[in-house]
């Protein structure tokens, strides 16, 4: 079974991935972005998937 991330974003942060990556533009902010998502911490969630 393949493992699954989640990354959540501030509204700021989703702009500037979104605006970044869709118009073509430099890719630094977007860089910073993932750099900060290399080095979080990982935490265990609990997932209910509903049917339906």
């Amino acid at each position: 079974m393949q493992k699954k991330y989640h990354i959540y974003l501030d509204d700021y942060e989703r702009r500037i991935m979104v605006n970044c990556l869709s118009e073509g533009k430099h890719s630094d902010p977007v860089d910073e972005i993932l750099l900060k998502v290399i080095d979080a911490p990982t935490k265990k969630i609990k997932v209910i998937h509903k049917e339906g």
